[in-house]
């Protein structure tokens, strides 16, 4: 049996009660949406990203209380170049969204989100640290997994093989 194609129209999707709620907010946030495999996928403005959060968690109709993950993509050598993702769950809706940010390599820095949820301290300082993404506000954002005196990113698309030497 063939899937479904992907959902891409934010008309189709407004009834979702997340980007119901960040479309209530403020309309320009959401850049995107894309409904695939019963996964919604909600790319929101990258100025607004800490404000979507707060209102995600704290709405009593959509209550994503638990920060699950935060990863980036590089899609080198296309601009925008970097692609924040994080994961958020709902535990008492048993529902899961994806909210992407996109980044362009001349400035590749985002607010933070520890004041939210202060788990996504260690993911923002391995995003930091394997990516070069900055996030401001950030309490400690220092290398964690490379020593600190390494030089560059390790899992940027042009990032030498075998280091630089």
């Amino acid at each position: 049996m063939p899937l479904p194609p992907p959902i891409t129209d934010v008309e189709q999707l407004k009834n979702h009660p997340a980007i119901a709620r960040l479309l209530a907010w403020n309309p320009q946030v959401v850049e995107g949406v894309k409904f695939d495999r019963d996964e919604m996928t909600i790319y929101v403005e990258r100025s607004a990203i800490r404000e979507a959060c707060v209102l995600l968690k704290e709405d009593p109709a959509c209550p994503f209380n638990a920060f699950s993950d935060l990863t980036c993509v590089d899609w080198y050598p296309s601009e925008p170049r970097f692609e924040l993702v994080y994961h958020l769950l709902s535990i008492p809706n048993k529902e899961r969204v994806r909210l992407k940010v996109k980044l362009n390599s001349s400035s590749p820095a985002v607010e933070s989100i520890t004041s939210i949820w202060p788990g996504a301290n260690y993911f923002e300082r391995e995003v930091f640290d394997l990516f070069g993404i900055r996030f401001t506000g950030h309490p400690y954002l220092r290398r964690i997994l490379m020593p600190e005196d390494w030089e560059g990113h390790p899992l940027r698309k042009d990032y030498p093989v075998e280091g630089y030497r």
